[in-house]
């Protein structure tokens, strides 16, 4: 579709708008860049998703505007949460997600969040924001899976080059499996980087530094989503200039907000930010 400078945006997210299957049969929309798109149109930004798969896939998100690669299948994951952690199959993968498909006036966005789930983004993409805030997430480049689907954790290959491109970085200890060493690896060449702990908060290397901030108390229905929907925030916070310590504690309240609720539609209200930037003042 063609572009103008119309279509310029605060908040870019790119990664696959996923087919999630939920117990008991059907399915709902998931995927970082749907959880990412709703967080940042809450903030009242202007928001712009780059996914594939089919159309009927990106209608959760009115408000957006959203270039989708047509694909015959969608990127489609069953979820299953145990006291362990989560477990997770990979059914069907969509496209894939390179740079030409990024239009010029888009290159300009105020964030752009690159946030795989299967390794759908290209690692080149990161290099085609020069003076942009670049946000990853980068759990899709460090799944792999079997011949059955069942995900299981992945080397990140281009982790070195892509740490050094972002200007923030958030992970969740089960990206890394507890690996503490490899984080405060990381930790050194990310100017900032934070890894979710679910209910116990967040740990946040910035500036030489560690905090470990604690998270808010919520009454769980559905994790879904919610390590989403703190980098959302996380990186729009940052980049509109709020501290990382700040956006990190803002972040923690909003993703505890919506564990709350069950459905992508419902996660994230632009009550929930007002509520925790009151909380967090």
């Amino acid at each position: 579709m063609p572009m103008t400078d119309s279509d310029d945006l605060d908040y870019l997210v790119i990664g696959h708008v996923t087919r999630d299957r939920i117990a008991g049969g059907g399915w709902a929309v998931g995927g970082t860049a749907a959880y990412a798109a709703r967080t940042a149109l809450a903030m009242g930004l202007a928001t712009g998703v780059i996914t594939s798969g089919p159309e009927e896939l990106v209608s959760s998100l009115e408000g957006a505007r959203v270039l989708r690669v047509d694909s015959p299948v969608a990127t489609t994951f069953d979820n299953r949460y145990t006291p362990a952690g989560r477990i997770q199959t990979v059914r069907t993968v969509a496209a894939p997600l390179t740079p030409e498909l990024v239009p010029p006036a888009w290159r300009r966005a105020g964030v752009v969040h690159l946030g795989p789930v299967a390794g759908e983004c290209s690692p080149d993409l990161a290099s085609l924001f020069p003076g942009v805030f670049l946000g990853l997430t980068p759990q899709g480049w460090m799944r792999c899976w079997d011949e059955k689907g069942r995900v299981r954790r992945a080397e990140w290959q281009d982790a070195g080059l892509l740490l050094q491109e972002a200007s923030a970085v958030v992970l969740s200890e089960e990206d890394v499996e507890g690996d503490e060493s490899l984080v405060a690896s990381w930790a050194t060449i990310a100017p900032v980087l934070v890894v979710t702990r679910g209910a116990a908060g967040c740990t946040l290397y910035a500036r030489g530094q560690r905090w470990a901030i604690p998270g808010f108390p919520a009454l769980e229905v559905d994790p879904t989503g919610a390590g989403d929907i703190f980098a959302a925030v996380f990186f729009a916070r940052l980049w509109q200039g709020e501290g990382p310590y700040q956006a990190a504690w803002l972040a923690n309240c909003v993703a505890a907000a919506s564990v709350e609720r069950r459905g992508l539609r419902e996660k994230v209200m632009a009550a929930d930010l007002l509520r925790c930037q009151a909380l967090c003042a």
